[in-house]
C-alpha cells in the first residue's frame, strides 16, 4: 500500500505532503487545483510514465528548473529528482541507473480518465500508447524491446534526413528494428489475446444484462514480415525522411457486434468500451504480476449515469488501492462515498 507522497516544485505544487489512506481516497476539488497532478505524480514515480506529457521539463512548477517526488509505501521508498535535464532515480536510498531496474518491483498502475474515449475514437497513437503502457508493466522483455526499438528508430530517422544517407548505413539500424520490432509485434499480439477475456468481462459487468460482444484485432502497419516491409518501404522512407512501417505505426481494431466501435457505436457505448479497456489492464496486470494494481480514476464519475457508475464501482478489483478525483459529490446523491473523502484546497489536502 502507498502511504505518503511528497512533492517539490511539481506542477502547481511548491511543496506537498499527502498521507494516503490505506483503501485510497475520493479527492474533491475545483478544476485547476491540482487533483490530476497528484495522480500524475503517483503514476510517474511508479512507472516512469506520465499520461499527460512525454516532456519531463513540463512537469516542473512554472519558473522552477527541477522537481522532486518521493513515495513511501509498505515495502519501499521511491524517489525521482529531475535536475539538469536528467531524471535521477533512487530506491530505498540507493541510486538506480536503469529504468528497468527501478520499475521492476513497482506495483502496477491503471489510469482511467475522461480522455479515455480516445482509445476508441482517437488516432492509432492512443491505442499504441495503451498497449505500451500495459506491456511495459506486463513483461520486462516488452519494456526492453520497446526501449531499444525507439532508440534505433530515432537514429534511423535522423540518418534518413541526412543527405549522405546510404543503404549500407541504414542496414545496421534496419537489423535492430527487425530484431526488436518483431518481438514487440509478437508480444502485442499476445497481449491483446490476454486482454480479450478481461475486456469482455469488464464490458459485460458495466453494461449489465445487455449483451454487446466486443472484438479486438491487431493491425500491423504492413502485411508482410517487418524485414520485408522495411525493404519495400525503402524508397518511400528516403523520400519523406522517416520510417513509414513498423510497430510505431501499428494499431488494433475495436468492434461491438462486429461493427467498428469508432464509427457505429453510440457515445455511451464508446465510453463504456474505453472504461472496459482500462479496467481490463488492471485485472490482467494483477493476474500476470501477482500484485493488486493502483487504480487512478480521474474525474469520470460525473459523466456516467447511475447504473453505469454503480457497475463500475462494483467492477473495481477488490484488493486495489483506489484514488478517485471529482469536482463535486452531487453524482453520489444519497449514496455513501465509496472511499474516504478528502477536499483539496490550493496548496494542499484537507480531510
Amino acid at each position: 500500500m502507498l502511504n505518503v507522497l511528497r512533492l517539490r516544485s511539481f506542477r502547481c505544487y511548491s511543496t506537498l505532503r499527502w498521507e494516503i489512506p490505506p483503501e485510497g481516497a475520493l479527492l474533491v476539488g475545483a478544476n485547476a487545483q491540482g487533483k490530476t497532478s497528484l495522480m500524475e505524480a503517483l503514476c510517474l514515480v511508479l512507472t516512469l510514465h506520465s499520461p499527460r506529457t512525454n516532456r519531463p521539463d513540463h512537469l516542473a512548477q512554472h519558473g522552477a528548473e527541477s522537481f522532486g517526488i518521493v513515495l513511501e509505501s509498505d515495502d519501499s521508498t521511491r524517489r525521482l529528482l529531475w535536475e539538469e535535464r536528467k531524471l535521477r532515480m533512487s530506491l530505498d536510498g540507493m541510486p538506480v541507473n536503469e529504468g528497468a531496474d527501478y520499475v521492476a518491483d513497482a506495483p502496477p498502475v491503471a489510469w482511467l480518465g475522461n480522455r479515455d474515449i480516445a482509445l476508441v475514437t482517437g488516432p492509432a497513437e492512443e491505442r499504441r500508447q495503451y498497449l505500451d503502457f500495459v506491456g511495459t508493466q506486463w513483461h520486462p522483455a516488452y519494456r526492453n524491446a520497446l526501449r531499444l526499438y525507439r532508440r534505433a528508430l530515432k537514429a534511423r530517422n535522423a540518418l534518413l534526413r541526412n543527405p549522405r544517407c546510404t543503404p549500407a548505413a541504414l542496414a545496421g539500424y534496419d537489423e535492430q528494428l527487425v530484431r526488436h520490432g518483431s518481438l514487440i509485434m509478437q508480444m502485442r499480439s499476445r497481449l491483446l489475446e490476454l486482454l480479450q477475456p478481461h475486456i469482455a468481462a469488464c464490458h459485460a459487468d458495466i453494461c449489465g444484462e445487455r449483451r454487446e460482444p466486443v472484438g479486438l484485432a491487431y493491425m500491423p502497419s504492413a502485411a508482410q514480415p517487418l524485414r520485408e516491409a522495411l525493404a519495400a518501404a525503402a524508397e518511400a522512407d528516403a523520400r519523406v525522411g522517416y520510417t513509414t512501417v513498423g510497430p510505431h505505426r501499428d494499431d488494433f481494431a475495436l468492434t461491438i457486434h462486429g461493427a467498428a466501435a469508432a464509427d457505429f457505436a453510440s457515445e455511451g457505448q464508446q465510453r463504456t468500451l474505453a472504461t472496459a479497456l482500462v479496467l481490463a489492464q488492471a485485472y490482467l496486470l494483477q493476474v500476470e504480476t501477482g500484485r493488486a494494481p493502483l487504480l487512478l480514476i480521474d474525474d469520470i464519475f460525473g459523466e456516467l449515469d447511475p447504473p453505469r457508475r454503480r457497475a463500475l464501482l462494483r467492477s473495481l478489483p477488490a484488493e486495489s488501492q483506489v484514488i478517485i478525483t471529482t469536482t463535486h459529490l452531487d453524482w453520489l446523491g444519497r449514496e455513501t462515498p465509496p472511499l474516504p473523502v478528502q477536499h483539496l484546497r490550493p496548496g494542499g489536502i484537507m480531510v
